[in-house]
């Protein structure tokens, strides 16, 4: 599977922005997705994850309650609509997909054997 993700920019800080991630090649479905994000000089972090079916989702504790993932299978699209942005989510943000994956292992980035190329998320104070 081939992902592009897209929507990020420059926001200030408590706005709001919605990312997306476009599929294709193989069935969409078939996949657990997830979002994570590399800040300058930090590791890239688990933010988000989304069962094949949309039926569970998982969040960092860093961004409950402010970010939602959510799937569109049929259009094989990934979101990620993020509320009440903070100067510290200021990332590349990556989406990701991988085949197998167990509840213990959504938040490992070296599960996911597929990524997008990345979009960038400036939040200024």
């Amino acid at each position: 599977v081939q992902l592009q993700a897209s929507g990020g920019g420059l926001v200030q800080a408590g706005d709001s922005l919605r990312l997306s991630c476009a599929a294709s090649g193989r069935p969409f479905s078939s996949y657990t997705t997830a979002w994570f994000r590399q800040a300058p000089g930090k590791e890239r972090a688990f933010v988000a994850a989304i069962w094949r079916t949309g039926s569970n989702t998982y969040y960092s504790n860093s961004v409950k309650g402010r970010f939602t993932i959510s799937r569109d299978n049929a259009g094989n699209t990934l979101y990620l609509q993020m509320n009440s942005l903070k100067p510290e989510d200021t990332a590349v943000y990556y989406c990701a997909a991988g085949v197998n994956l167990i509840l213990c292992s959504i938040t490992s980035a070296s599960r996911y054997a597929y990524w997008g190329q990345g979009t960038l998320v400036t939040v200024s104070s």
